[in-house]
């Protein structure tokens, strides 16, 4: 067995009709690796809020490395303009949180939508509207903690669902 280097690999490289709304992240890491999953798993757009560091703050470009360059990006004012819009535009409006109607994620047919946003919310207190939402997902834990890192989730939630869309 040989150990590989990044040489040595070359990925599919495919995007997938998926766009991340974070809703008040504020740690530079975070900001970070939201943008190295998301490049990752084929991420087509990220919205952060405006006052979220940007990829100017040190952490976030050490964190993120080169990807912030290579994945569209944006920043919103006010969270419930930005997700009106893109439902508007025909995105299923999808929060990765735990609610009375969340969905285990790994049940949750994410094929019968053409277009995605995962919702992601703030570190302390999750997604700010969840009325907004169509769907939520949850990530079914079997620790004693109910709660995980909000870049943990998505690079979850990602897999699942690029996993359930290479399928379609």
């Amino acid at each position: 067995m040989k150990q590989l280097t990044h040489y040595d690999i070359e990925n599919q490289q495919k995007q997938f009709p998926i766009t991340i709304v974070c809703d008040a992240i504020r740690t530079p890491e975070n900001i970070g690796m939201c943008f190295r999953i998301s490049e990752s798993f084929g991420v087509e757009k990220i919205y952060f809020h405006e006052d979220s560091p940007t990829i100017a703050n040190r952490v976030v470009k050490k964190t993120a490395r080169n990807t912030a360059g290579q994945i569209d990006h944006d920043t919103y004012k006010d969270f419930t303009t930005v997700v009106n819009r893109l439902k508007q535009e025909g995105n299923a409006i999808i929060g990765i949180e735990i609610t009375d109607k969340s969905v285990a994620i790994q049940k949750f047919d994410f094929k019968q939508h053409d277009k995605i946003v995962l919702l992601l919310g703030s570190e302390r207190h999750g997604i700010e509207n969840v009325d907004l939402l169509d769907y939520t997902v949850s990530i079914p834990m079997f620790g004693r903690n109910s709660s995980m890192n909000v870049i943990h989730s998505l690079a979850i939630s990602l897999y699942e669902v690029t996993n359930q869309l290479s399928d379609k």
